[in-house]
């Protein structure tokens, strides 16, 4: 359907018009929960090796459409496109997980007699979906986050009202028509366009919603909480994702990792790099060999196969990165390599002496941007790491057993990497965090878990 509105769409690198978006009224978001509820029943009612099929035939077109796919994110997100490649390639492995985790979602029995007057008694529970689910995802991931939301929702039978981010609505109508292909009954899976104040604003308040999953801005995710009422919330929100490296780790690895982690699609990834504690005396060899690295990466046109990285999302964001750095430059800070614009794109940043209290040290700076800290041991870094509102994941590299378990238990974060960046995630594992960083997990199998309830069935004998 479409609206009487239109609002154009620019390109993040060039600024030129690429498309024209319907934004919709809360009427047409209505006819979307209508229709996503009419359809409900039948997706309860499907099993499990037909949910399974349908979200297998999703994986298995998006791979004849890779190519189509990735120039699309290439150009309404502005992201390289071998970096859109690989989205792509995690995108077709995420539906493969969700059609796998259709066939698993089952309940456990109860031994009722473990309890005095729970003789003679069999007891069981099932999980079953909750129906409607409202789905609002962000720019920097238009496909796999998406994803990450639809696919759980679909495999455990519910029925999905997806708001994508104003900047990439583009991703999630190319979904949009492969499911259709792939079988999704009609109203299973309705993509609303427009903006967050008409279309997220009413997916929250609906009563037919059931469930809001939610990837963004903690200032949005603790809104749609306190408005949620009785409905389920999954949030994943911001971070300010740090590193720390030991005395005796072997640099060779670890600064590739920390360069990909900190400027892979500028840093507008919720588990950039964004802090780096060295112990003190490896601190000038890492900084000398991180900047020497990032001085090689290229930047330029996302559609380009040799860029490294791209323009940022909007010109707003880079000039709040941009002021950010300034506030800490003149609170001391240095700036050793980077800070600059060359056209619309933030040279990749390298930050050193910032003050705790800066923005771009305390806040998510959500750009190119990375900062180095010495530090006088393991657990002095860890203690950074958790003077923070945020508690996505965190990294650590040590040679030590000790060390690394010490970090995993004291680190206030819902994921640790040992040996490995914070950025890393694989779309099966269980991803989420504590504090500002969100409440619920996704992975598609937990998401299942987010969207679906448990039902206990009792049977006397």
């Amino acid at each position: 359907m479409q609206s009487a509105e239109h609002v154009p769409l620019y390109s993040p690198y060039s600024g030129e018009e690429i498309a024209l978006i319907s934004s919709a009224d809360e009427g047409m978001v209505d006819q979307a929960i209508a229709a996503a509820q009419a359809a409900s029943p039948l997706m309860r009612k499907m099993p499990a090796y037909r949910r399974a099929a349908i979200l297998e035939n999703i994986s298995l077109l998006l791979n004849e459409r890779m190519e189509e796919a990735a120039r699309i994110i290439a150009l309404e997100a502005g992201k390289p496109i071998k970096t859109a490649r690989g989205e792509i390639i995690r995108t077709i492995q995420t539906y493969k997980f969700a059609a796998e985790e259709a066939k698993r979602i089952h309940g456990e029995t109860i031994p009722m007699d473990a309890a005095i007057g729970g003789e003679g008694r069999l007891a069981y529970t099932v999980r079953e979906p909750l129906g409607v689910i409202g789905a609002i995802t962000p720019f920097n991931f238009p496909f796999n986050l998406v994803a990450h939301k639809v696919g759980p929702a679909l495999a455990a039978g519910n029925t999905v009202v997806l708001k994508p981010a104003s900047q990439t609505p583009l991703s999630a109508l190319f979904l949009a028509e492969i499911a259709e292909q792939a079988g999704v009954p009609p109203g299973a899976l309705n993509v609303v366009t427009g903006s967050g104040a008409v279309v997220g604003d009413r997916l929250v308040r609906d009563p037919r919603v059931k469930a809001i999953t939610f990837t963004g801005s903690p200032a949005v995710g603790i809104d749609i909480r306190n408005r949620a009422g009785l409905k389920r919330v999954t949030l994943e929100l911001g971070s300010n994702s740090a590193v720390i490296v030991d005395r005796d780790v072997e640099l060779d690895e670890v600064i590739p990792r920390c360069i990909f982690g900190a400027f892979a699609y500028s840093g507008q990834v919720c588990i950039s790099v964004q802090r780096i504690y060295v112990v003190r005396e490896r601190f000038d060899e890492f900084v000398r060999r991180f900047v020497m690295e990032t001085r090689k990466l290229r930047g330029g046109d996302s559609l380009a196969e040799e860029a490294d990285y791209s323009a940022m999302i909007h010109p707003k964001e880079t000039q709040r990165a941009l002021s950010w750095i300034q506030e800490a430059v003149e609170q001391g800070a240095k700036v050793v390599c980077g800070g600059e614009l060359e056209g619309r794109v933030l040279q990749p940043t390298v930050l050193t002496e910032v003050p705790a209290d800066c923005k771009v040290s305390c806040q998510e700076v959500f750009g190119p941007v990375v900062l180095i800290h010495p530090i006088d041991s393991v657990q002095q870094g860890i203690d950074l790491v958790n003077d923070s509102r945020y508690g996505l994941q965190a990294g650590v590299y040590t040679n030590h057993l000790a060390t690394a378990m010490q970090a995993a238990e004291d680190l206030q974060v819902g994921g640790v990497m040992i040996n490995d960046i914070p950025t890393f995630r694989v779309d099966h594992m269980p991803y989420g965090g504590v504090k500002e960083s969100g409440m619920g997990r996704e992975g598609v199998k937990y998401a299942v878990e987010e969207l679906s309830e448990m039902k206990l069935v009792v049977m006397k004998r």
